[in-house]
């Protein structure tokens, strides 16, 4: 020790070459701790506002070779187009891989994306896989009713979206879901401001589409079909359960025989009066009022009532009752009809023979058919509707389906069978009944049904 100044202690540290490498590294520790640290500030607020929010997207699989094909077939077709693929095989998927795809091709830092949908469920249902799949949750609006809220991605009904097309101007990709049913004249508003911009991304879903129907041709020119991949196809490839459809062919009693002759029989004499003979004919005639007008309106009334008949036949529901009674016992099932009359009454049919069953009707608020669904196959097992369960719920499970035949239309068809041939581990096939009046008007419905699903 030495002295310094006032007898000052000063002391000598010995300090070794590792203990100098040994504090070098901790400063640079340190410093790449803060630099991490700024990193991940920084991608988070990227994450949040730096750049466009759907390029968060992460799905946790991946994608199937016919989805990225679609996704392809999409952006070669200038990013314009409907994706004609069956139920069950991702279009939503399809979609949110087409919207990041976009938004990445554009490189600006906001991409607004509006998602139309036909009804409220598939708001929810939309919103949910956005944000299971990594998409800030404030980064999605829902634009419906009473909800108004207006985000980078936009998700909103058909008919809120005709009544504010605001929204539909700001949107740099627009993605139209379930786009066969967007033909009423008021969402012709819609594609009319979708056009004008042709820097817009636009994009159609759908599981099936007459592209000869007149009424489709503003869809058809609109989008015009990037890619198609029907229910054959998806079966081919393993997408799909098999589908094996089982007819059911049942008569109608004496008095409902009559019945239906007489309403066939106004129904031809006017036909034949007049020599029209579709809806769209005598539609034509209602408008030009007087004797016309009142046959044409006849003639309507008695094509309700014919149908009606043949959805509430007295055999059909007692085949239906019979095959879930017998054949299915405590097994998940959809049933179809036409008529919320003839649902109404084959569940009261069930009931009678024991078997208790739900209804799921579109008037019905959106919680209570969830708590229904939650229910399906616990409470009950006969699931009946009309329309509410043709789009948009994903039962996957379920591979038993009973239609009680009255409509043609390839649509509706298409969709119905979509719902159980869906696949999940261990189901390769779904049945798909049938039960039609022979002699009627329902014979032509499951030649429909053969060629929706071999198309």
């Amino acid at each position: 020790m030495s002295k310094v100044g006032s007898n000052q202690k000063q002391e000598i540290v010995i300090v070794s070459a590792l203990d100098l490498l040994s504090a070098k590294n901790n400063i640079l520790r340190k410093e790449s701790d803060i630099e991490d640290a700024e990193i991940t500030k920084e991608e988070e607020r990227e994450n949040h506002s730096g750049y466009p929010a759907i390029l968060n997207l992460r799905f946790p699989f991946n994608l199937k070779l016919d989805q990225l094909n679609a996704v392809d077939a999409w952006l070669l077709n200038k990013r314009r187009g409907s994706i004609i693929y069956s139920s069950g095989t991702g279009k939503t998927e399809i979609a949110f891989e087409c919207a990041k795809r976009a938004a990445e091709m554009t490189g600006i830092l906001r991409f607004n994306i509006l998602i139309l949908v036909p009804r409220i469920v598939l708001i929810e249902q939309n919103y949910s896989r956005l944000v299971s799949y990594g998409i800030p949750a404030k980064k999605i609006g829902r634009y419906f009713g009473e909800q108004k809220d207006i985000c980078e991605i936009t998700i909103s009904t058909y008919q809120s979206t005709a009544a504010n097309l605001d929204i539909v101007k700001k949107a740099d990709m627009v993605i139209l879901d379930e786009v066969h049913l967007a033909t009423a004249r008021s969402y012709g508003r819609i594609f009319d401001t979708i056009s004008n911009d042709s820097k817009r991304a636009l994009l159609g879903l759908t599981a099936t589409i007459d592209e000869s129907d007149p009424k489709n041709q503003t869809i058809i020119t609109t989008l015009p079909p990037a890619r198609k991949y029907l229910i054959k196809d998806a079966v081919t490839d393993g997408r799909l359960a098999k589908p094996v459809i089982v007819p059911v062919k049942v008569k109608l009693t004496d008095p409902e025989q009559k019945a239906y002759d007489e309403y066939s029989k106004k129904i031809r004499t006017i036909s034949a009066r007049f020599k029209r003979y579709e809806a769209k004919a005598m539609m034509a005639l209602v408008k030009q009022g007087g004797f016309p007008s009142w046959q044409a309106r006849a003639w309507f009334s008695n094509v309700r009532k014919r149908k009606a008949l043949l959805a509430s036949a007295e055999n059909k529901l007692s085949a239906a009752v019979e095959l879930i009674k017998m054949e299915h016992p405590n097994q998940r099932i959809m049933v179809f009809s036409e008529t919320l009359e003839s649902i109404r009454q084959l569940k009261q049919h069930l009931g009678a023979n024991g078997i208790k069953a739900m209804l799921i009707d579109s008037s019905m608020p959106s919680l209570r058919r969830q708590r229904i669904l939650s229910e399906w196959g616990k409470r009950f097992y006969p699931l009946l509707s009309v329309h509410t369960l043709e789009i948009g719920y994903d039962v996957p499970e379920v591979a038993i389906e009973i239609i009680l035949a009255t409509t043609s239309n390839m649509n509706q068809i298409v969709q119905r069978a979509g719902r159980v041939l869906r696949k999940v581990e261990g189901k390769e096939s779904a049945l798909i009944y049938v039960i039609h009046v022979s002699d009627s008007k329902d014979d032509r419905v499951l030649a429909c049904v053969k060629s929706a699903i071999t198309l």
